[in-house]
């Protein structure tokens, strides 16, 4: 970087953002992997087995309760991710696996499930499409050789060698079957085939496949239901009679109950309960008035539902019986743990010990252990130890009108220390857009830009997941059009509301949000000041046809959520509307980005230059939908900052090592 120009951007940090001893960006603060992810205890409480993030990869470490050694690990290959794993007994894990190129990529779960004991013994892939035969020479066969993508449906609490899992062939009839494994050998015998293609089954508590809830090739879900094993299926749901979808959560201790969650026309989902066998008289258990079920509680070493964490602003908890023993575990722990969100990952089979994740808008995430006999709780492990919450900006929750009446939820956080009031402001839209949504805990991005002297603001805008169907549907087609507004929207209530200087605004995002950053500075060039688009997809037809025929998740992917109509796509395409465009543009890509193609941002620069915008550009080598490596993370960040200090006022990054970006294509 200039000297001149990164002495300049300082200063005017100083003087614009107002904060006394204001000091550069420590970047390497907020890209360090987390030290572990997931934790689970085992079911006799002498082990943990934790996820840990590795630079292209996450792998799973067992590790000694008494003494926190390492007894086992289990590392996948380059861009294979352990996305959930299970204790099936009290020596032995059940793991799944996905693929994900990018760190911001949609894990595409690879239908592979592995073991391995806690000491690190006897590593199997037990099931999945990686599985090969004992190849030629013997007919000792334990374990199927098929292409199949395999889940974990039920661990079978009791049962030490055999668990239910589903596996659905990669053919053109993907009807899926339930099959007994033994979790040691890999051998399976099938219990079911599915009546309904793709489906998800659920099993009763003891261990029988009751539900198969699936789609066939119109992509309309089809709830089923059998009375007991070997017994007909009967359709007791059809998306293409009611439109909504209730999808089965478990059963209460003796079977006679079954839970659902379930969509409503208007407003959000709700948790309802049938007497088995009598499918129209539902009881309503629990439901919000804004927003869906965000996590289902269940009874330990059951398959029954006890009670919902929301997230309604910050996280809370309903139980259906506020006195039954997880009701009064959890107020417990919420009262210990005031100010953060708990959650209870596992318990041992006794119930002696109880795993809790405690996380907050300035705290990553610690780990405790509960032993509900001594009445104590020790701390266990850090998410990510160097973060000190006392000197992170604090989070809110806000509500904001959009112009035709529609009730957005979001966030903002200020600098620390700040009063919240004239502040130079990053509106900092989600990626998806569907399926996701922002939440309350800790970014560190958002930490990141925060230490850098910016309001952020981040809103879950129509379509965005968690606040029930008929608002996700507002979102369709919509790119461009309402959910661009609401941006807009969100924007003029923070300069409204006093928090941003309407002078000092800028869109920032990845991925859709990258899109929606530049859409937004091309619909509305007199509000922003800059936009800056990270990984991200700029001009619909090419992501419609050319990219959705090279990339499967693209291409199963309905039109009907993004539209068909070309000429419509262009228009609300940022790279061809780019004389529009008034303000600076900074861009960064993964020349390996297999989501949105690094295609997007050569079209969104040249259309820029074209232009005559100033625009930043920058390619990384070895770099998919998000960057993985801490180099490369620091030399972007690094840019970012910069940039936005040029333009907004605020900090730049303390002096870092190179990165492998270039300017070239």
């Amino acid at each position: 970087m200039n000297k001149l120009i990164l002495a300049a951007a300082i200063a005017g940090a100083a003087t614009l953002c107002g904060m006394a001893d204001a000091q550069a960006v420590d970047v390497d603060n907020y890209i360090k992997r987390d030290s572990f992810s997931d934790i689970k205890i085992s079911p006799n409480g002498d082990y943990y087995a934790a996820t840990v993030l590795q630079e292209d990869r996450t792998s799973l470490a067992i590790l000694s309760r008494e003494t926190g050694e390492v007894t086992g690990t289990f590392t996948p290959g380059r861009n294979i991710h352990v996305i959930d794993f299970d204790w099936v007994n009290p020596e032995r894990v059940v793991i799944s696996t996905a693929q994900k190129f990018g760190l911001l990529a949609q894990p595409l779960a690879d239908g592979n499930l592995y073991a391995i004991d806690a000491d690190g013994g006897n590593p199997e892939i037990l099931v999945g499409q990686s599985v090969g035969g004992n190849g030629l020479g013997t007919r000792i066969q334990p374990k199927k050789a098929e292409r199949v993508a395999a889940f974990l449906v039920d661990d079978l609490p009791g049962d030490d060698t055999y668990v239910v899992v589903s596996a659905t062939p990669f053919n053109e009839n993907p009807y899926t079957r339930a099959d007994r494994l033994d979790v040691n050998t890999g051998r399976r015998s099938k219990i079911a085939t599915s009546p309904v293609r793709n489906a998800t089954l659920t099993t009763d508590n003891e261990g029988e496949v009751r539900f198969a809830l699936g789609a066939g090739v119109d992509n309309v879900s089809k709830l089923y239901y059998r009375a007991a094993s070997g017994a007909d299926w009967e359709l007791i749901r059809d998306e293409a009679v009611t439109g909504l979808i209730e999808s089965p959560l478990g059963f209460s201790r003796d079977n006679s109950v079954a839970y659902f969650r379930a969509e409503r026309a208007r407003g959000p989902d709700a948790i309802v309960a049938y007497d088995v066998g009598n499918w129209t008289d539902a009881r309503e258990l629990a439901r919000d008035d804004r927003v869906d079920p965000y996590r289902v509680i269940y009874r330990n070493n059951s398959h029954e539902p006890v009670g919902v964490m929301y997230m309604d602003g910050r996280p809370r908890t309903v139980f259906f019986d506020p006195q039954s023993t997880e009701a009064r575990l959890y107020k417990s722990l919420e009262a210990a743990f005031q100010g953060q969100a708990v959650v209870i990952t596992s318990r041992s089979d006794d119930d002696r010990y109880v795993l809790a994740a405690v996380w907050s808008d300035t705290s990553p995430g610690d780990y405790f252990l509960y032993d509900t006999v001594e009445k104590k709780a020790e701390h266990v492990l850090s998410r990510a130890e160097w973060i000190d919450p006392d000197t992170m900006a604090a989070t809110r929750p806000v509500t904001i009108p959009a112009r035709d009446g529609l009730e957005l939820q979001g966030y903002l956080t200020v600098p620390r220390g700040s009063d919240g009031r004239g502040l130079p402001t990053i509106v900092l839209p989600h990626g998806g857009p569907y399926y996701v949504r922002d939440t309350w805990g800790f970014d560190p991005e958002v930490q990141l830009l925060a230490d850098a002297g910016y309001a952020v603001l981040r809103v879950n805008f129509r379509g965005s997941q968690g606040y029930g169907k008929a608002f996700e549907q507002a979102g369709v087609r919509q790119w461009g059009l309402a959910m661009q507004d609401d941006l807009t929207d969100a924007t003029r209530w923070a300069i409204e509301q006093g928090h941003a200087d309407p002078a000092r605004i800028c869109l920032y995002g990845a991925s859709y949000g990258a899109y929606a950053s530049l859409m937004g500075v091309a619909k509305e060039p007199d509000l922003y000041r800059c936009a800056a688009g990270y990984v991200g997809v700029y001009d619909l037809p090419v992501m419609q046809g050319e990219d959705a025929s090279n990339n499967r998740r693209l291409g199963n992917w309905s039109r009907d959520w993004v539209g068909d109509d070309t000429a419509a796509l262009a228009a609300a395409s940022p790279n061809r509307i780019a004389q529009r465009i008034k303000v600076p543009v900074f861009l960064a890509a993964g020349k390996e980005d297999e989501v949105a193609p690094p295609k997007h941002t050569e079209l969104m620069e040249k259309a820029l230059k074209e232009a005559g915008v100033a625009v930043e550009a920058s390619y990384f080598s070895g770099e998919g939908h998000g960057f993985y490596k801490e180099e490369n993370k620091r030399e972007y960040y690094t840019g970012l900052l910069a940039f936005l200090a040029r333009h907004l006022g605020g900090e730049v990054a303390t002096a870092a090592a190179g990165g492998a970006a270039d300017t070239g294509k």
